[in-house]
């Protein structure tokens, strides 16, 4: 972002995710911009997941580790496309160099980051951390691709 452009709506663009609750695996935006983004998530024993995985000792699954850092990659793309350009739907088309470094449980607060690598449209490359009390807990280069939101 540009020194002279207003500061972004963190909060709204949450809401132009598509996903909701129990799917939304991201609670608060904390910083846009320069080609990044930062985001929360607060692990509660009250996710879903828990009751199955697994009964005795709750693990977050990896899958939606990768999750996380997916629509917080979709919010950084969100950030930065103009606000005259119709809403996209981001969809995930490649996981690579993949690495889960411990497991997240509840009580975590899953902190990703996610940088630009490159983009030619309608096509994102990033790179995705995600981090608990500062250490490092899984990591990943995503890509996506924008297509064009229909409705049902």
């Amino acid at each position: 972002m540009s020194g002279d452009s207003p500061p972004p709506d963190l909060a709204g663009l949450l809401r132009r995710l598509p996903h909701r609750y129990p799917f939304l695996m991201v609670d608060r935006v904390l910083e846009l911009g320069g080609g990044r983004v930062l985001t929360l998530k607060n692990v509660s024993i009250d996710e879903p997941f828990f009751s199955g995985h697994f009964p005795g000792r709750p693990v977050m699954p990896g899958v939606l580790v990768v999750e996380a850092m997916a629509q917080s990659g979709a919010l950084l793309a969100l950030g930065m496309m103009s606000a005259e350009r119709p809403a996209a739907l981001f969809m995930l088309t490649g996981i690579d160099k993949l690495r889960l470094r411990r497991p997240v449980v509840p009580g975590d607060q899953l902190r990703m980051e996610v940088r630009l690598l490159k983009h030619h449209r309608p096509l994102w490359k990033m790179q995705a951390e995600a981090r608990v009390d500062g250490e490092l807990v899984a990591e990943a280069e995503l890509s996506a691709m924008e297509v064009e939101e229909s409705t049902p």
